[in-house]
């Protein structure tokens, strides 16, 4: 088995036949998601006199995101009433929160085959500066936005709130609705699984009923196609903590596997089987939809899968959104695969199979594209900080192999307890056993979902890092629970710092090993102890990262909300980090 989301993703299933691209499928690829290109563009300094004389009601909130020094995306929904093709509706920015000097307004046209989403483009603002927007209909207003502007120059602090893995039925975005109070937050940084495409039954639905968070019956089943994905979309848009961060904060937003399926590659995913159509048209409408609904800046070229992108904070941050997911991501490794259920158990695994097959040089997340950009612009930056966002734990998270071989779930956190303080009693200089020596010694990469089933390209990513002699700090979600690693070469050279956020909602470590919260933490105190690289870990909350930035240091803050199971929730504890610089 694997403790990270396979412990965290138990809601699995047999992996699909990985199949090639053929012509058709990239042909209806590129034909899906040509629907969703289309962004209106405004001029700072162009001010219309149009009035909207289209009806609409702004259903579902507005957002603004991708901000550069002098423009940034405007997000809104607009149903037209009586069920009209289009509406015609005018946007406004503004420098005052009353409007009383529009900065920018025009009319922009919510069309039904973009699912009645408007995306603006607004160019000509002035770097580092606060901007206000709303959207107007011929009878309706949306609520007041806030966003920001990119910092150009003389930039001393910048401070990203960092989220990932928000599920819908697990329980109420709180962390959201906490961040969006915070004003030392500049920008929102999520990670991915902003959605989940799971029916309403299996994964991270105990709850949902009691809570009121069900899924309405055109919708409860797995996603599979483009009207799918978007009504789970609207859905999570109804969640007023999450409508509340998109108001107040701009988002930096790239996908992991859920806003398409399970376990996603570039050629299938463990959670699309051959009976649920066609992988690539299931692929395309998930990726429109993300496009329709997130407020993000689509990147042009030969295919629209290529999300990676830089945002340069002056002289202070360069950030780099990664995909280490859909675009080059080869099929993930599991051990089942080298396991023979027929063979004595000191046979059962076959070692030097899984050897060769982890240590292939061909193997990669980035792919040569994405890499060969990321090395360039990191080697070509001025910025004092170099931050990776992207999905995945790159640290080395060995556990001990005992707990692969036959300990039951819920004995887990008792068997890495005394192994834990086996070593404890080591470093402290007591001998022990020959048994815990050899226990100590084995240890397995616990997710080959994450850069420990890439070995080869994280020592090229790491090595790239390493020859830049600049401070880096990689960015992560994914696995539902908080990290602080030291990113090290196969040699044990430290060269980065990996900080990794909680999940919003989706359960963590703590549910799978069904451990309450006096026993995570004593599971928490005890890795960092077994993993050379950990140096902090929370297996049981819930919450988000903040990640401020200054000249001299980063200081990274782990923040916890008390419930997810109602919207009255609160901060109830944070843990510090500083890196220096």
């Amino acid at each position: 088995f694997c403790l990270s989301r396979g412990l965290g993703d138990v809601y699995k299933r047999q992996p699909l036949r990985t199949c090639l691209m053929d012509r058709r499928s990239f042909i209806k690829l590129s034909s899906i998601t040509g629907a969703s290109v289309a962004i209106a563009t405004g001029l700072a300094g162009c001010v219309s006199t149009k009035k909207p004389q289209d009806s609409a009601s702004f259903t579902h909130g507005i957002a603004s995101g991708d901000p550069l020094h002098n423009s940034v995306i405007l997000w809104t929904r607009a149903l037209p009433d009586k069920n009209a093709a289009n509406a015609n509706i005018l946007w406004e920015v503004s420098t005052s929160k009353d409007f009383s000097t529009l900065v920018a307004s025009d009319i922009a046209q919510a069309q039904q085959s973009r699912d009645y989403t408007v995306k603006v483009d607004v160019s000509g603002l002035k770097p580092a500066t606060r901007y206000y927007y709303r959207f107007k209909s011929a009878n309706s207003m949306s609520e007041v936005g806030t966003t920001l502007t990119l910092p150009k120059e003389n930039v001393s602090q910048v401070t990203f709130g960092v989220f990932s893995c928000s599920n819908y039925p697990a329980g109420f975005f709180t962390p959201y609705a906490d961040a969006a109070t915070q004003q030392n937050i500049d920008f929102v940084l999520h990670l991915g699984d902003y959605i989940y495409e799971y029916d309403g039954e299996g994964y991270a639905t105990e709850h949902a009923k009691e809570l009121g968070r069900t899924f309405a019956k055109d919708n409860d089943t797995e996603l599979y196609t483009l009207e799918d994905y978007r009504k789970r979309y609207a859905l999570y848009r109804t969640d007023q903590g999450l409508l509340d961060l998109h108001r107040a904060k701009p988002f930096i937003v790239v996908w992991d596997d859920h806003e398409i399926t399970n376990d996603t590659y570039k050629d299938g995913a463990e959670n699309h089987q051959e009976d649920e159509g066609d992988f690539y048209a299931r692929r395309a409408a998930a990726v429109q939809a993300y496009y329709e609904w997130l407020p993000i800046r689509p990147t042009f070229g030969e295919s629209r899968l290529e999300i990676y992108r830089q945002f340069t904070f002056g002289d202070l941050v360069d950030l780099y959104m990664l995909d280490t997911r859909v675009l080059a991501r080869d099929k993930q490794l599991a051990y089942s695969d080298f396991r023979d259920p027929d063979a004595p158990d000191s046979e059962a695994f076959d070692l030097p199979g899984f050897t060769k097959a982890i240590s292939a040089p061909e193997r990669g997340l980035l792919g040569e594209a994405q890499r060969t950009w990321l090395n360039t612009a990191m080697n070509d930056s001025k910025a004092k900080w170099q931050v990776l966002g992207q999905q995945l734990l790159i640290g080395r998270m060995m556990f001990p192999a005992s707990i692969f071989n036959g300990v039951p779930f819920e004995k887990i956190p008792a068997h890495v307890h005394a192994l834990a303080n086996s070593k404890r009693r080591k470093l402290a200089g007591e001998t022990i056993s020959a048994q815990e020596e050899k226990l100590l010694a084995a240890a397995m990469p616990y997710n080959l979902d994450a850069w420990d089933g890439y070995p080869v390209e994280r020592e090229q990513l790491l090595t790239a890092v390493q020859q830049l002699n600049k401070p880096v700090i990689a960015l992560a979600g994914d696995t539902h629970n908080a990290w602080h690693n030291t990113l090290t070469l196969q040699d044990g050279t430290a060269v980065a710092t990996e900080l990794a956020t909680s999940s919003v909602s989706s359960p963590g470590m703590e549910h799978y090993l069904k451990m309450d919260a006096d026993t995570a933490s004593t599971m928490a105190e005890d890795l960092p102890v077994l993993i050379d690289d950990l140096a902090y870990c929370n297996l049981h909350q819930r919450g988000y990262l903040t990640v401020s930035f200054t000249e001299k240091q980063a200081v990274a803050t782990w923040r916890y909300v008390d419930t997810i199971k109602s919207t009255s929730a609160s901060a109830v504890n944070s843990h510090e980090v500083v890196i220096e610089g």
